[in-house]
């Protein structure tokens, strides 16, 4: 099975192979990641994050739900993404999006 590297840009994580199709919910705790998680369905935007995709990868667009949320949390960042919903096609950089800014 194919795996891709998921970096995470200023933190102290190192990076971590995750397998093709894995779901970051479910494979990402705060021992491996900085990313934390609420409800894990894509309606509390706990794990909002950037998200660069590698060269050459392709991540699904969000849903029309995913979407809803991202635009009342995240309307000012074209790059913000739920990590709960993402599934790994390709390597990635993620990191946490504070809704503050």
């Amino acid at each position: 099975m194919s795996k891709y590297r998921v970096d995470f840009p200023g933190s102290s994580f190192p990076p971590q192979e995750l397998s093709l199709g894995a779901k970051l919910s479910e494979v990402l705790t705060v021992e491996n990641s900085p990313i934390l998680f609420g409800c894990r369905t894509g309606i509390c935007g706990t794990c909002l994050i950037t998200l660069e995709v590698g060269e050459g990868g392709d991540i699904q667009a969000p849903d029309a739900a995913e979407r809803e949320v991202l635009d009342m949390i995240a309307d000012h960042e074209p790059k913000a993404r739920l990590a709960c919903q993402i599934k790994v096609t390709c390597p990635m950089s993620i990191a946490p999006l504070d809704e503050n800014t």
